[in-house]
């Protein structure tokens, strides 16, 4: 059985000296770009997720949902922020209208059919984003490309995404349903039950109920920026985690005020189950025992950068023992996982500069991570 590296190469190959011969033939010169995207399609497997329209029947012949399904990759690949940037694309590119199944510049649907395909109940963007086409391809393409392997780390981390849309209400707490804990100090010897937090909870819970814990509605985040300004945004936040090579595993979308740390465990578990790897790699967002045990418990090795609070005592030891290790020219481990952690950081600024992830026009939870997934699929193959 032929490695999945190895049968990548072979159809890149076959691509390269069978079919962008021909396609220069028949059509206008292929431009790079054009290229790539064929590149991905192809590695992607679209149609063995999407079936092909219904033949014959009565009425108007449905649209193609496989050449809307191809539309929104090349859309996020070619940098187009909106649909009708990607419609009057398609009217005077006759090579990428071929490549995405349309043959004629009559065939290509208008924006209300990009939104509404006529033959099937709710819209076509909606029905890929409720049954989670592009994540399910991600998937798979991870399944088949390294799911077979052994990675040497993954790193986490989160990256703010901006929506076009107002910020939910919060809504207002349920009434408790026992009666209400006494204020003050507690008396002498009197012991009060402690909730446990989210934390200590999702180490006990399956990944469906951590998920249903996390909050998806739009509403307005704030962090700290590279200079230690704060600064704040309205929309949502991308977890995700990238294996070695700059390789995007998963990603959750939560609401924005989401702390990093409490999509830790989730993302964790939903890695694990996709490969197998060794160390977790995060920043001092995540420095909490809980998410350590838990990764200690999944057999990897937790690296995360001390989070010192309010300690000052540790952290000007911590100071002190760089200093030593300087003058006897030993290397800052935290220096080495920085080099490694900045994957992922990488992996946020190539999906919001060169895969749609700036262009985000659509609104709901639901849509917003289809919308970045597709580019995170087509930043996955390249």
């Amino acid at each position: 059985m032929a490695e999945p590296h190895d049968s990548t190469i072979t159809r890149w190959n076959r691509i390269q000296t069978a079919l962008f011969p021909w396609m220069r033939e028949e059509l206008d010169p292929l431009t790079e770009a054009l290229e790539r995207l064929i590149h991905v399609l192809d590695t992607i497997r679209l149609e063995a997720f999407v079936p092909p329209p219904p033949s014959g029947g009565r009425g108007r012949k449905p649209e193609d949902r496989r050449a809307l399904a191809r539309s929104f990759v090349a859309k996020a690949m070619l940098g187009l922020p909106t649909t009708v940037a990607l419609i009057d694309r398609l009217a005077t590119d006759r090579v990428l209208r071929r490549i995405l199944g349309w043959e004629k510049r009559r065939e290509v649907p208008s924006e209300a059919t990009f939104s509404r395909a006529p033959a099937f109940a709710g819209t076509s963007f909606e029905e890929f984003a409720v049954t989670e086409l592009a994540e399910r391809m991600h998937a798979a393409l991870i399944a088949r490309s390294i799911g077979a392997r052994i990675v040497g780390c993954v790193a986490r981390d989160a990256t703010e995404i901006d929506a076009r849309e107002k910020p939910a209400k919060k809504a207002d707490p349920p009434p408790p349903a026992d009666p209400p804990r006494p204020r003050g100090r507690p008396k002498k010897g009197e012991e009060r039950p402690k909730e446990p937090t989210r934390l200590e909870r999702q180490v006990t819970q399956n990944l469906n109920a951590m998920l249903a814990e996390l909050s998806t509605v739009c509403d307005v985040g704030t962090k700290k920026n590279s200079k230690g300004y704060k600064t704040s945004w309205t929309g949502y936040k991308l977890h995700i985690d990238v294996a070695d090579g700059q390789i995007p595993v998963c990603c959750l979308l939560t609401s924005a005020s989401v702390h990093d740390s409490q999509v830790a465990i989730p993302l964790m578990t939903m890695t694990g189950q996709r490969i197998a790897y060794l160390y977790d790699i995060m920043d001092a967002a995540y420095d909490a025992a809980a998410i350590a045990t838990h990764s200690r418990a999944c057999g990897h090795v937790p690296l995360t950068d001390p989070n010192f609070r309010a300690d000052t005592a540790a952290k000007t030891e911590r100071d002190a023992e760089v200093r030593r290790r300087a003058l006897i020219h030993l290397p800052d481990p935290t220096k080495l996982w920085y080099n490694f952690r900045t994957m992922v950081e990488r992996i946020n600024g190539r999906l919001k500069h060169e895969y749609g992830g700036r262009f985000v026009r659509v609104r709901g939870a639901i849509k917003v991570k289809s919308h970045l997934m597709f580019g995170m699929l087509a930043l996955t193959v390249d």
